[in-house]
């Protein structure tokens, strides 16, 4: 039995479809730039935007990561304002963010069987741990919305970090911040790089989940455990038996 419980979010919580690609969304950032004083078109903005996120990962310094940079997206919708001379704080850049966030969103969801597992992690007195590749101006409202912040012990994301899994450090963060033994730890991921192997590298045993929004596996999937339905109620009872 673990103490500790590691879950990534996306597809392993959280069901989530975006797309950022689609014409619309620059169309409405444009407008909305615009109207906040900052007037832009919709593929000058687009191409604004790949240009300081190619920044924002450049600026990472060295020393926060070892494989995987994580930049900060809130620079990007903040440089979009300075760019045409208008001031820009964090709750105006967060504002953006979660309008832009919004365009993107298609569905977001909990996926079955959350809730039953964390009950039954609380049960055998684990502790839960949030460990996602993420922007904090997105997720933390998500997560909040959908009633899952409060689950976790603590909430560490990529974009806090300037590291993201499947970097080793990402994961050592984790493990020092709390004082995780890692042979008492799980990650339970959906992706078998960025969460499996990442985990195995640094020591953990990890529960494989495939589910609708899995990269397709390739070679070998380094997990203890394997639930290749993506299900939640498979997981417990494998964790469990119940």
């Amino acid at each position: 039995m673990y103490k500790n419980y590691i879950f990534d979010l996306y597809g392993t919580l959280v069901d989530i479809n975006t797309n950022e690609w689609k014409v619309s969304l620059w169309k409405q950032m444009a407008l909305f730039y615009s109207l906040s004083g900052a007037p832009y078109a919709a593929k000058e903005l687009n191409a604004a935007y790949d240009k300081y996120v190619q920044e924002a990962i450049e600026a990472v310094p060295p020393e926060c990561y070892t494989t995987r940079p994580e930049p900060q997206i809130l620079y990007v919708f903040k440089k979009l304002y300075t760019e045409k001379g208008i001031e820009c704080n964090d709750e105006l850049a967060s504002l953006t963010g979660r309008f832009f966030r919004m365009l993107t969103i298609k569905y977001i969801r909990l996926y079955k069987g959350v809730h039953e597992l964390f009950d039954a992690i609380r049960k055998h007195n684990g502790r839960i741990f949030l460990l996602s590749n993420a922007q904090r101006i997105f997720t933390e409202p998500e997560i909040r919305m959908l009633g899952l912040y409060d689950e976790f012990e603590d909430v560490m994301i990529s974009s806090d970090e300037g590291c993201a899994k499947p970097d080793i450090k990402f994961f050592k963060k984790m493990l020092e911040k709390h004082n995780l033994d890692p042979k008492e730890s799980i990650m339970i991921g959906n992706d078998h790089i960025s969460d499996i192997k990442g985990a195995y590298d640094a020591g953990i045993d990890s529960l494989y989940l495939y589910t609708n929004i899995s990269p397709k596996p390739e070679g070998e999937i380094l997990a203890k455990y394997i639930v290749m339905s993506g299900s939640l109620i498979e997981a417990r009872k494998l964790l469990f038996g119940e």
